[in-house]
């Protein structure tokens, strides 16, 4: 592992992991928040180190941005502190070991990891990492001069906007419509609004 960039790499995702432990062991709410926060940017540090900026941006503006303002914001109703509860959900931990026994069975019949001929290696991904992806794809001139016209020069963003554009649309508006539902219920009762004006 001499690589840097495959070691920074490890780092990130060492420390993402530990975060996300962190967040699900401790039982203050608002330390929980924060490391969520930093959770969801130490991973947008890491798609960025994958060139995979949107995904970088989005997880950046969402994961520890958005979330974590909504997040705090439902905390100032709730309380910072998890109250004391039962520490073993037996319902909870069967649904979750039957999950992961289905997945895993799920799994079995996947292609190796890195198999040349698997589908997906085979069909769609030869047009994102040669970079034909869009309705005209660049030419040499235009690759040159950096002008892509309707091609995409990531893979990534390829995949998201180019392959999986409709999708994305329709996840926005379901954002979108979440976040309108999340300002309704944080909103004041119309009972509370008048007490606090005849306060």
């Amino acid at each position: 592992m001499s690589d840097p960039v495959l070691l920074i790499n490890v780092l990130l995702l060492v420390l993402a992991i530990i975060a996300a432990i962190a967040a699900m062991w401790t039982r203050n709410l608002l330390g929980a928040v924060m490391l969520m926060g930093i959770y969801s940017l130490l991973l947008a540090v890491e798609w960025a180190n994958l060139f995979a900026m949107d995904v970088s941006y989005t997880e950046a503006a969402v994961g520890a941005g958005a979330a974590t303002i909504l997040l705090l914001t439902a905390l100032t109703r709730t309380g910072s502190r998890e109250k004391e509860g039962p520490k073993l959900h037996w319902s909870a931990l069967i649904t979750a070991t039957v999950t992961g026994v289905v997945l895993l069975y799920g799994t079995s019949d996947l292609p190796r990891f890195g198999d040349p001929q698997a589908p997906a290696t085979v069909h769609v991904s030869p047009q994102y990492v040669t970079q034909n992806v869009g309705k005209v794809d660049a030419n040499e001139t235009d690759r040159l001069e950096g002008d892509f016209g309707d091609h995409v020069p990531n893979a990534v963003t390829a995949v998201l906007a180019s392959y999986r554009g409709y999708d994305t649309m329709f996840e926005t508006a379901v954002i979108f419509t979440a976040g309108i539902c999340v300002i309704l219920l944080l909103r004041p009762a119309a009972g509370q609004a008048r007490r606090r004006e005849d306060a």
